[in-house]
């Protein structure tokens, strides 16, 4: 019998999840150095601990009336040698006069007295007045650090949404004085409620925080950029002065003000610089451009300000790496690629002049597609009707395998070959369906923010396939898919 029963099929596995292994981001996965000597007496290093002891073995013990003597012996025949090779160079060369007078080496004079300048020693480790981090980061222009956290402080406030999961937080930036705000799309997700929760300088002494906390619409969101603006009745909001981000340089000053773990923290600040620009994250299927900074961000901080040295918001803080390993990892959504797709938000709802296909779906990963028996791909669960799919014949349980020639492994791979193309172009989906390839050409719409591609969320990490172990004996994984 093989491990499968001998049935060539796996078993039953009581609901449990095939093992996936993944590639995830931010791992550190680098192997420690190992001391090959140690290694070789014996001993092991394991993965992650750094060596701070080293083994020596311990010398053999000798007679110390041997050492003396072999060490005498040694400093004896130096001597002679030295002294055979003074004689013979005076013989041949016939210099056996002494040096005439006054001829010294003046190099070693003047690089003694050099050495010997003792104002310079001194001036070269006085360390009483060496500037701070931020002094060095910032320019000489700049504003001072408690200066900056008073003017912005006002300009960002608290998320607070209620989900099926509970209560979630995040942050975000006032952009008008008549209640508009800017957060990141990811911290509304599911959001049954919105609430929007004004900081301390908007209210009276003694005030609750239930007293500034104020009902939200969400006016418009988009994840692909994970954007999204709300609306609160409100006039007399301190509205965020916005800079540019191109003209941020890597190694300047960077302030964050936001919420971390929640409104018990709020509007706290952290400083640090900005590590790099125009770097590329995937977070939950999203690709991004972003800036990378040193300065603290954690779970809350979603959606606050990214502010330079004048007190300027630069960008819209987004992630941060999150394990134990990583400190000092956090991105930041540069405005200057934020305030366009915002613009559109406010305006329409949704971001203009992207392509759809009016399909919602999850991944086919290569574990999956080995374990149950099905091509790896994109699964469609949902055509949304008088799309460009639906007009196509694309079908629910269709996997796409391909577009326009291009083999898609998943979401990303969908839709960064969509994404080149504009409403209104025809793409080729080659579709797996009863056991056959089929190419289907659509027609892309307008995405409207409902009609784009989308991952639907799932529970337990499972893609959505616990429907394949609800049974306890021989079944075929292509039922699922149309009965053959």
């Amino acid at each position: 019998m093989n491990e499968y029963n001998g049935g060539g099929h796996r078993p039953y596995n009581n609901g449990q999840t095939p093992y996936i292994t993944q590639d995830q981001p931010y791992v550190n996965r680098e192997h420690p150095y190992v001391n090959r000597e140690s290694y070789e007496q014996g001993y092991y290093d394991h993965q992650g601990v750094t060596n701070e002891y080293s083994y020596q073995p311990n010398a053999k013990k000798g007679s110390a009336g041997k050492k003396i003597l072999t060490a005498f012996l040694a400093v004896l025949g130096v001597a002679a040698i030295a002294v055979t090779s003074i004689v013979g160079y005076k013989l041949v060369t016939g210099k056996n006069d002494p040096e005439p007078a006054g001829r010294q080496d003046k190099t070693a004079n003047e690089l003694i007295k050099t050495d010997d300048d003792s104002s310079k020693v001194e001036t070269a480790i006085n360390r009483s007045n060496l500037p701070t981090l931020e002094q060095l980061a910032a320019p000489a222009d700049a504003m001072p650090i408690p200066d900056i956290i008073e003017k912005m402080s006002p300009s960002v406030v608290g998320i607070s949404c209620i989900t099926n999961k509970g209560i979630a937080t995040g942050s975000g930036i006032v952009l008008s004085e008549d209640g508009y705000i800017i957060t990141n799309a990811h911290v509304i997700k599911d959001a049954q409620s919105i609430s929007v929760v004004l900081p301390p300088y908007y209210g009276e002494e003694g005030d609750t925080q239930d007293q500034l906390t104020f009902t939200a619409t969400n006016v418009g969101k988009d994840t692909q950029t994970d954007l999204a603006v709300l609306k609160i009745e409100y006039d007399g909001l301190q509205k965020a002065e916005i800079g540019k981000s191109a003209d941020v340089q890597v190694g300047e000053l960077a302030i964050v003000i936001g919420n971390p773990l929640g409104l018990d923290l709020a509007n706290t600040a952290t400083s640090g610089i900005i590590s790099a620009k125009d770097r590329t994250i995937t977070v939950e299927d999203i690709t991004m451009k972003v800036f990378q900074t040193d300065a603290s961000i954690n779970g809350g901080n979603s959606g606050g300000a990214l502010i330079n040295a004048y007190g300027q918001v630069v960008g819209i803080t987004s992630a941060k790496v999150a394990s134990a390993e990583v400190e000092g990892l956090g991105f930041a959504i540069p405005i200057d690629d934020a305030l366009p797709i915002v613009g559109d938000l406010m305006a329409y709802g949704y971001v203009t002049g992207r392509p759809s296909l009016g399909i919602t779906g999850a991944d086919v990963t290569a574990a999956y597609s080995s374990y149950y028996g099905i091509p790896q791909g994109f699964l469609v669960r949902t055509v949304t009707p008088e799309s460009g799919a639906a007009k196509a014949g694309i079908q629910e349980n269709d996997i796409i395998i391909a577009i326009d020639d291009t083999i898609v492994n998943g979401i990303v791979q969908l839709n960064a070959v969509k994404n080149e193309h504009a409403p209104g172009d025809t793409v080729t989906l080659t579709v797996y369906r009863n056991r056959k390839k089929l190419d289907v050409e659509v027609v892309l719409d307008e995405s409207t923010g409902e009609t784009a591609v989308e991952e639907e969320p799932t529970e337990n990490n499972n893609n959505g396939y616990d429907r394949y172990n609800d049974y306890d004996y021989y079944y075929d994984p292509f039922n699922f898919f149309g009965g053959f």
